[in-house]
């Protein structure tokens, strides 16, 4: 054990590599971004911290890339405050937070995907509280905030609860995609409402075509596109409070609520006139290949669900807005009650040793252009729903309609399988979905995942 921690010390501190220079096509002063909120955050910061250094811990080691964008925006906060900044990361950042917290060595700021890693280590008392001037300002000036600010409150050591991280860069998962070209052929046009949505899927049929292509083949990961269906189906099917005791196993999984969204789902995959290549081959069929039916001629599949990242799965040379296109997964119209709610992912700010500087990082968190900067940056994946930020400055219309996507939800949840112990979000949950599909009943899957979750 004491040689593992070693290593991980070790291993932080190779990583490190001091950041430098801005974003080649980003001139403070110049373009549609919000200078004047840095000018503010440089007058209220900079003499104080000249001079501190900060390190940081991540999941960005892509060059070119998230970590090439990731050092944009810590290098004007580097310019504002005249703190020197170290930027860290490894293929296997979560365990390595984890032994580095455990050696009493953490980076100042750490970032990571895992909410419940960070409740994890806030339980440990590994976080610092961000405090309620933070919970409200998440609150006031994300869309849908409230969602946001708990998304990164935790128990801390003591059992209380408070604000252990602050949200930056999301990722969006209600998403359907689509061919324009092929819409337009056949006088398609994009659903408002689910129930629009399963009138598509009917007239596609009856025009004798197939409305859905689906894949769940991930290798040892099987099953994992259907749990982002059930996900976005629970959010449009019940409260966001059930859904959230979903995810904790208040609600149990074999409850007629999940058992519904499962049927839903079944609804759409267990017919085989609904998908290409019948309900066989669903879950044979790689997520990735999937979509690969809505740009053949003539089309294999009208519509595929999905989210962001599968565009780099689309043929090469094919573009967005022309040969495919996307629409948020609307909710229910006879759920009106429920709103827009949206499916996704992202990353959580935290500080796990603190200082001045890590302080006022989380502040220049706040700024808006801290966001616009990765947004404006080509080949982003980064989306905010800082409703502050410019998003006039996306270096794409496909980014900024995923950016306004976020803007107008109404409720925003992250992955549940993401927040699930790994057993079941990743393990029951997945095989339990490919049973379904292979023939359990919505019920019968249910209760095996549920049994999974009582034997933990």
């Amino acid at each position: 054990m004491h040689k593992t921690l070693l290593a991980g010390v070790s291993a932080l501190a190779l990583s490190l590599v001091a950041t430098s220079g801005f974003a080649q096509d980003i001139v403070r002063g110049e373009g549609d971004f919000s200078w004047d909120s840095l000018d503010a955050f440089e007058a209220e910061y900079g003499d104080s911290l000249e001079g501190q250094q900060l390190s940081f811990w991540t999941p960005w080691r892509d060059d070119p890339g998230d970590a090439s964008q990731w050092r944009a925006v810590v290098s004007f906060f580097e310019e504002a405050t005249g703190v020197t900044a170290q930027l860290g990361s490894s293929p296997n950042y979560e365990e390595q937070a984890r032994i580095d917290i455990a050696a009493g060595s953490p980076a100042n700021i750490t970032i990571l995907p895992q909410p419940g890693l960070l409740a994890e280590f806030a339980g440990q008392g590994a976080l610092v509280d961000l405090g309620e001037e933070t919970t409200s300002w998440i609150d006031e000036n994300y869309a849908a905030g409230e969602s946001w600010s708990a998304l990164g409150q935790f128990e801390g050591e003591g059992g209380e609860v408070a604000q252990y991280a602050f949200p930056f860069k999301q990722e969006v998962k209600s998403l359907i995609w689509y061919s324009p070209i092929n819409f337009d052929e056949m006088g398609y046009e994009v659903p408002e409402t689910m129930e629009q949505l399963f009138e598509l899927q009917e007239q596609i049929k009856a025009d004798g075509g197939v409305p859905w292509c689906v894949g769940l083949e991930s290798g040892g990961a099987t099953g994992w596109p259907a749990t982002d269906w059930i996900e976005d189906l629970m959010l449009r099917t019940q409260t966001p409070e059930d859904y959230d005791a979903w995810v904790s196993n208040e609600l149990p999984f074999n409850d007629p609520k999940v058992v519904e969204a499962i049927e839903i789902f079944g609804s759409i995959v267990k017919d085989d006139a609904n998908v290409a290549g019948g309900t066989a081959a669903v879950a044979t069929t790689a997520f990735g290949d999937s979509p690969l039916g809505l740009f053949t001629i003539p089309p294999q599949c009208y519509l595929h669900k999905q989210a962001s990242f599968i565009a780099s799965f689309f043929p090469e040379g094919t573009e967005a807005g022309t040969d495919y296109d996307f629409f948020y997964m609307p909710p229910y119209e006879a759920e009106a009650d429920l709103g827009r709610p949206v499916l996704g992912s992202g990353t959580l700010v935290s500080i796990t040793s603190d200082s001045d500087a890590a302080r006022a990082f989380i502040e220049y968190l706040k700024t808006p252009i801290a966001h616009e900067i990765w947004m404006a940056q080509d080949n982003s994946s980064f989306l905010t729903a800082h409703t502050g930020a410019n998003v006039d400055v996306y270096s794409s219309d496909a980014l900024r309609a995923q950016g306004e996507i976020l803007l107008e939800a109404t409720t925003f949840r992250f992955d549940g399988s993401d927040m699930m112990p790994g057993a079941i979000g990743a393990g029951a949950f997945w095989t339990g979905m490919v049973d379904f599909v292979n023939g359990a009943s919505a019920q019968e899957a249910a209760d095996q995942i549920q049994a999974a979750w009582d034997n933990l």
